[in-house]
């Protein structure tokens, strides 16, 4: 019998020296003297079926906020970032046509001063090549006018973010530009067109560029059918079997109906170009 105990005593597992820390006792013990009056209903003694004072009442249809712009740099963070992208998205694809646009202009530059440096090389090199060069002038013109009607359609919709979103969040006092400016820049989201006419843009880059470019050739053949050839106007004009007479008449129509296209009186439906007199008026 004391051999069976013996081994009953053997066979009984030593007591764990940490059982009574992982005992409840010894939890509760260990627990925060606040979790007794914490209740399984929540806290500061809301009961799980309250309502949560943050929740939004049922789904109503909001009307759109045309004043966005609002507190943008103050307290409220105005518009959301969602808009934001969208407004850079809209300046990066400016900025990419802004760029097509100054491409076709250095060509021009590059075109003309290489025919220049040429027809003045040498007295038997041909008058008409600075011609040439006009006309190959012209065509970057009409490329570059195409180029601009687009790139018009995202400077557009950047200026009306600018003139509703961010110009009002600076400023609220002055109001909105356009109180229907929600409308107008979704229509043109989901229907973009062209807001500028072929001729308006024609006159704009004579305006900004190619005029003075061809002012700058006329003078240069003028120049050289005059001083720089041995035979006298009107015979050193000619071309062929043109007469020289016929040649200066088509070089000073073609030249007075750029005229005629750049500064003639118009309505400018190109948005915000800086045309006006007041551009250097003290604020």
């Amino acid at each position: 019998m004391s051999d069976e105990r013996d081994a009953d005593d053997r066979s009984a597992p030593d007591p764990d020296p940490d059982t009574d820390e992982r005992s409840p006792s010894g939890a509760e013990r260990r627990s925060s003297p606040g979790a007794e009056s914490r209740s399984p209903s929540g806290e500061d003694g809301r009961s799980a079926s309250d309502p949560d004072e943050g929740s939004m009442p049922d789904e109503e249809a909001i009307p759109a906020d045309p004043h966005v712009g609002q507190g943008l740099l103050d307290v409220d963070m105005g518009p959301s970032s969602a808009l934001a992208h969208l407004y850079r998205g809209e300046i990066h694809r400016m900025k990419l046509w802004r760029e097509r646009l100054d491409k076709t202009t250095n060509w021009s530059v590059l075109v003309m001063a290489a025919i220049l440096t040429w027809a003045f090389s040498s007295v038997r090199n041909p008058h008409y090549v600075i011609l040439v060069g006009a006309a190959t002038i012209g065509l970057f013109l009409l490329v570059e006018s195409h180029r601009y009607r687009a790139y018009d359609v995202w400077r557009s919709r950047v200026r009306s973010l600018q003139e509703n979103v961010w110009a009002y969040g600076l400023d609220p006092s002055k109001g909105l530009v356009d109180e229907n400016w929600r409308t107008h820049l979704a229509d043109d989201y989901r229907t973009p067109t062209v807001k500028i006419t072929a001729e308006e843009a024609l006159a704009h880059r004579l305006r900004r560029v190619y005029f003075p470019l061809f002012t700058v050739l006329l003078g240069a053949w003028v120049i050289r059918v005059t001083a720089f050839d041995p035979l006298s106007w009107p015979a050193s004009a000619a071309i062929g079997q043109i007469p020289g007479l016929v040649v200066t008449a088509i070089v000073l129509l073609v030249y007075a109906a750029a005229v005629v296209v750049a500064f003639r009186p118009r309505t400018w439906h190109a948005r915000d170009e800086l045309r006006t007199v007041d551009l250097r008026k003290k604020r």
